[in-house]
C-alpha cells in the first residue's frame, strides 16, 4: 500500500489478504510455520482487526492456512513446490490484472483455489454416479418421439424458470420421493447445484453478511459463497448432524444455513430429528433462510428412508436444492430449487441474466424421462447395485489392506468416509495412492476448523472389478 492514500475498506482488505497469500506462495511464511496473531497482524499493519480476519478465513477456505482450536493459524502442507516458487505464476499477472474488476478478481481468485476433478473418473473418486448403467437407449427413444414441432417450439427461446411440463414433474417427483409438497411453479431449473447456490447467495444476502457452513463441508459451496464477498461462517458437525445451537451462539448475526442433512458431506451422518427441528426454530427466530442440499438423497439403502428436511413444516424458510448430476449423470447440467412462490420470478429474472434458460429440449426429454417412471426404476436398480458395490469395495480394502483398513457400511449416498487419527497426515496415502493410479480424496480438504482426518471413497460409478483392481494397487502402498 502506498503512504498517504486510504484505500477504500474492501480495497484494504483484499490487499491484505493478497499480502499475506503471497507472503505464504513465496515462502516468507514456511509450510507448517505458526502465522502472528491477528491483533499483532492487525497492529503492524494499521489496520482493523476484523480485516485480518476476513483475510484469514479466506486463505483457510482456499486451502492456505489451517486453523488449530485454541493455538492459532497455521501455513497448510503444501503437496507440490508451486507456491512456495518466489516466481510468479501466470495467475497472479493475469488474475490480478487491473483489467478486472476487485469483485472479478475475487471471484477469480477464489474459484482458482476450487478446482473440481474433470476427464474420465477412476475408483475411487467421490461424486461419480454408474453412467455405464444409465439407460441411454431410452432416453435417444424419446428424443426421437418428439413430435417435429415441439422440436420447432423447443428451438425458441424458453421461460428462464425452466419448460413448465419438467417443473411439474420435478413437483409430482419430490411428492413420491422426497414427501416434499410443492407446486410446479415453485420449481426453478438451474444448470446443476451450484448454479442453484449461486443465484440464492446473490439474491438473498449481500457482501459481509454471514452464512453458517458445515465443518467439514463441501468446498463448492464456501467457494460460491467468498467469491462472492460472503463470510463463510464453520460449523462443527457431529453424530447428529451441524451443531446449530454453537453455531447460532458463535455467529448470531447469520443469516443463512447450507446443510446437507440427508447424507452429510463429506462425513455421511444423517441429521437427527431434535437437530432438524432445532435448525428451523433457528431460522424462523432469526427470519434466515435454510438451503438444504439433497445432493443425492435418493440412494438411501435401509428399510426406512430418511424425510427430507423441506417436507417438515419450516414457515417458507427451507430452500430446497436438488441436482440430476448425481440420480442421472452430470452431462446433463440440470439442477432445481423449490422456492416460495413471492421469490420465483425475481431468481427468473436473475437466471434471464446469467444465463437464458436451460436447454429445452433437454428439459423436454427428462420431463418425460420422468412421467412415464423411468426415473423411479433407473433409481431402483442403482440402490441395489450402489449397495452392492459399496460392500465388494469394503471387502476389497480390507483384503488388500490385511484388515487395517476397515471402512464403515454407509446407508445412504454414493462415498463411504474412513475416518482416523486426527495427528495422522491423511494427504500422505492420498499422493501414495497416486502413483499407482488410485484416486483418494482426503478428509481434510474439506476442514476449516475441524482438525479431522481420513478418506473419501467413491464407489457407485465403479464396477467391482475396477474396485477390486484399485484396492489391490492401494493395498501395494498402504502403511
Amino acid at each position: 500500500m502506498r503512504h498517504g492514500t486510504i484505500p477504500k475498506p474492501d480495497s484494504l482488505r483484499q490487499q491484505v489478504y493478497l499480502r499475506l497469500r503471497q507472503s505464504i506462495e513465496r515462502g516468507t511464511f514456511a509450510p507448517g510455520g505458526k502465522l502472528p496473531a491477528s491483533r499483532e497482524q492487525a497492529r503492524v499493519l494499521g489496520v482493523s482487526r476484523n480485516t485480518v480476519l476476513w483475510a484469514m478465513e479466506r486463505l483457510q477456505a482456499e486451502g492456505y492456512l489451517t486453523a488449530r482450536v485454541g493455538d492459532g493459524s497455521y501455513v497448510a502442507p503444501r503437496p507440490n513446490s508451486e507456491r512456495s516458487t518466489s516466481v510468479p505464476s501466470p495467475w497472479n499477472t493475469r488474475g490480478s490484472s487491473p483489467l478486472l474488476s476487485q469483485r472479478g478478481r475475487l471471484i477469480a481468485e477464489t474459484a482458482l483455489h476450487w478446482k473440481p476433478p474433470t476427464g474420465l473418473p477412476s475408483a475411487f473418486r467421490i461424486g461419480q454416479p454408474a453412467i455405464d448403467q444409465f439407460p441411454f437407449s431410452t432416453w435417444q427413444k424419446l428424443e426421437r418421439q418428439t413430435p417435429p414441432d415441439q422440436t420447432a417450439r423447443l428451438a425458441h427461446y424458453q421461460d428462464p424458470a425452466g419448460h413448465p411440463p419438467l417443473r411439474q414433474a420435478i413437483a409430482q417427483w419430490l411428492l413420491v420421493s422426497r414427501g416434499i409438497q410443492c407446486d410446479g411453479e415453485q420449481v426453478l431449473i438451474t444448470s446443476g447445484s451450484q448454479q442453484a447456490i449461486d443465484l440464492l447467495a446473490r439474491l438473498l444476502l449481500d457482501p459481509g453478511e454471514e452464512v453458517l457452513v458445515e465443518d467439514p463441508g463441501y468446498q463448492g459451496i464456501r467457494a460460491n459463497l467468498l467469491s462472492q464477498g460472503v463470510h463463510a461462517r464453520p460449523v462443527a458437525v457431529d453424530a447428529q448432524g451441524m451443531c446449530i445451537t454453537q453455531g447460532s451462539e458463535q455467529w448470531p448475526e447469520a443469516r443463512m444455513a447450507v446443510v446437507t442433512p440427508t447424507h452429510q458431506f463429506p462425513l455421511g451422518v444423517k441429521m437427527s430429528l431434535a437437530r432438524r427441528t432445532e435448525l428451523l426454530a433457528w431460522a424462523t427466530r432469526q427470519q434466515a433462510w435454510v438451503v438444504e442440499d439433497d445432493y443425492d438423497s435418493e440412494f438411501q439403502y435401509g428399510d426406512q428412508r430418511i424425510p427430507a428436511l423441506c417436507s417438515m413444516a419450516h414457515g417458507a424458510r427451507v430452500l430446497y436444492v436438488g441436482t440430476f448430476s448425481k440420480t442421472l449423470h452430470p452431462g446433463l447440467r440440470l439442477g432445481f430449487i423449490v422456492l416460495p412462490p413471492h421469490l420465483v420470478d425475481a431468481f427468473a429474472s436473475a437466471k434471464t441474466l446469467a444465463d437464458r434458460h436451460a436447454p429445452g429440449a433437454v428439459q423436454d426429454v427428462l420431463a418425460r424421462f420422468i412421467q412415464e417412471g423411468h426415473l423411479l426404476r433407473h433409481l431402483r436398480r442403482m440402490r441395489a447395485l450402489y449397495r452392492e458395490r459399496q460392500e465388494a469395495m469394503i471387502h476389497a480394502l480390507s483384503k488388500a489392506t490385511g484388515g487395517a483398513m476397515q471402512v464403515p457400511f454407509s446407508w445412504q449416498g454414493m462415498h463411504a468416509t474412513l475416518e482416523t487419527r486426527s495427528s495422522l497426515r491423511d494427504t500422505a496415502l492420498c499422493e501414495a495412492a497416486a502413483t499407482v493410479g488410485v484416486y483418494l480424496a482426503p478428509l481434510s480438504r474439506y476442514c476449516i476448523q475441524e482438525v479431522r482426518r481420513g478418506w473419501l471413497l467413491g464407489y457407485a460409478g465403479y464396477p467391482e472389478k475396477e474396485l477390486a483392481a484399485a484396492a489391490r494397487r492401494l493395498g501395494k502402498v498402504w502403511r
